[in-house]
């Protein structure tokens, strides 16, 4: 048993007393970009230097994909946030701050980070993957907690960053410390991927039982004939193909004064926006030009639409300028049943009628929205498939949670075991 000492660091306690307590400042060349001089989305070009944001660290590693990339000028501007094998990447900003990855490799070639990104690069002194780890640690996410404690969404300045204090054992310890952490982490993360395809079949399947469901209907004896649309093929023999406009019309009016905003996503539709950590979109200060929602509404994000962000909302509330709103002209749809077909299986036939500069920016087009084909069973089936989907939604929703509870169990594992490593509460046998 080696001999320990207090560290003198909140949360920590003992460490082994052959490891200095310093501050990273003193270990690290800390720097950060501010603002870019104005760099706005429409300068990114197809091909150029990469350009990592936030979204690129993901699970504690560098993601490469997808990137926006600038031109050299724009990249030769800062050439001290240039990145090289060996950094340290720290979200330092906004929602996701603490959020790090280390620079293991450029297969991009020249890169650099956004001005929410600080970088850090080590003396001698200290190993890159050792800072890494550390800042993965609890010592470091419950010092950020604090701070979101004492200020709403921090902002991790330079000045900040410099004095946070770090334990420093010998390099060779640091290097040991590592090695046995990359070989622990990545059987972790060998685990974790192969729950999270489990997860992705299932999601898939979930996916195939609502398509299924609302394009040929439930009985698999009924006579089928063609619908008409080529995406589709066939349909039951009695179900009616009309089009969108005979059935729904925009519906907009504004602001009902104090309402809750909602928000569309991909995967669950319309939602309170205050109920997601994870939506970054600003709500102006200003809602009077916000759009007013009641349940029953189909609500539209004209830009995403083509990736499946629309739904029949059933909650009260106001959305932003830039979603089309629907109301229903007549009892011959379920809503719900509206809400499935369109999320289940119409994205490609959205992207088709969509349109733009870039593809991140199509908007949906009103016209060729209002003439889309729609199918429709008589409104007792509707309700039956309905049923049918809520039930099997219901079971293959409880296998995904299931697994979800799977991997934080083994993240949060993870994170103890960086902890008592990188604080020497335990130590790599040789």
């Amino acid at each position: 048993m080696r001999e320990m000492k207090d560290s003198g660091i909140l949360g920590v306690g003992k460490v082994p007393i052959s490891w200095e307590q310093t501050r990273l400042g003193y270990e690290c060349y800390i720097r950060a970009r501010l603002g870019w001089r104005g760099l706005k989305a429409d300068e990114y070009v197809d091909e150029g230097y990469a350009f990592i944001s936030a979204f690129n660290i993901q699970d504690g590693k560098l993601v490469w994909e997808p990137l926006n990339y600038i031109t050299q000028e724009r990249y030769d501007e800062s050439p001290e946030i240039k990145l090289n094998i060996g950094d340290v990447l720290l979200v330092k900003d906004g929602a996701g701050v603490g959020k790090s990855a280390r620079v293991d490799s450029l297969p991009c070639g020249g890169t650099a980070p956004n001005s929410s990104i600080g970088v850090i690069t080590p003396y001698n002194s200290m190993s890159y993957r050792y800072v890494c780890y550390y800042i993965q640690s609890p010592v470091f996410s419950n010092f950020v907690g604090l701070l979101y404690n004492g200020m709403g969404v921090p902002h991790l300045t330079q000045e900040i960053l410099k004095t946070i204090r770090i334990l420093m054992p010998p390099l060779g310890e640091q290097q040991s410390i590592c090695d046995y952490l990359d070989e622990k982490c990545a059987e972790f993360d060998t685990i974790k991927s192969d729950i999270q395809s489990q997860i992705d079949t299932l999601e898939e399947y979930k996916r195939s039982v609502i398509t299924e469901a609302v394009t040929k209907g439930l009985d698999p004896d009924v006579e089928m004939r063609d619908s008409g649309i080529a995406w589709v093929g066939d349909i039951p023999a009695h179900w009616l193909v009309e089009k969108v406009k005979f059935h729904l019309q925009r519906n907009e009016p504004r602001s009902q004064g104090d309402k809750q905003v909602l928000s569309v996503y991909r995967e669950y539709g319309v939602i309170p926006k205050d109920s997601r950590d994870d939506n970054h979109n600003v709500t102006s200060e200003d809602t009077s030009n916000y759009k007013y929602v009641v349940p029953g509404n189909l609500v539209i994000n004209k830009m995403k639409a083509w990736q499946g962000s629309m739904g029949v909302s059933e909650y009260e509330g106001i959305v932003s300028p830039a979603y089309f709103i629907y109301k229903f002209t007549d009892n011959q749809i379920m809503p719900k049943y509206l809400h499935y077909l369109f999320r289940s299986c119409y994205k490609d036939e959205f992207r088709r009628i969509s349109g733009g500069i870039r593809e991140g920016q199509w908007d949906l087009s009103p016209y060729e929205f209002s003439n889309t084909l729609l199918l429709i069973p008589p409104i007792d089936e509707q309700n039956r498939i309905v049923s049918y989907i809520d039930a099997r939604i219901s079971e293959i929703e409880s296998a995904i949670t299931e697994k979800k509870q799977q991997i934080e169990t083994i993240e949060e594992y993870k994170k103890s075991l960086i902890f008592e490593y990188v604080t020497g509460k335990k130590e790599v046998q040789a």
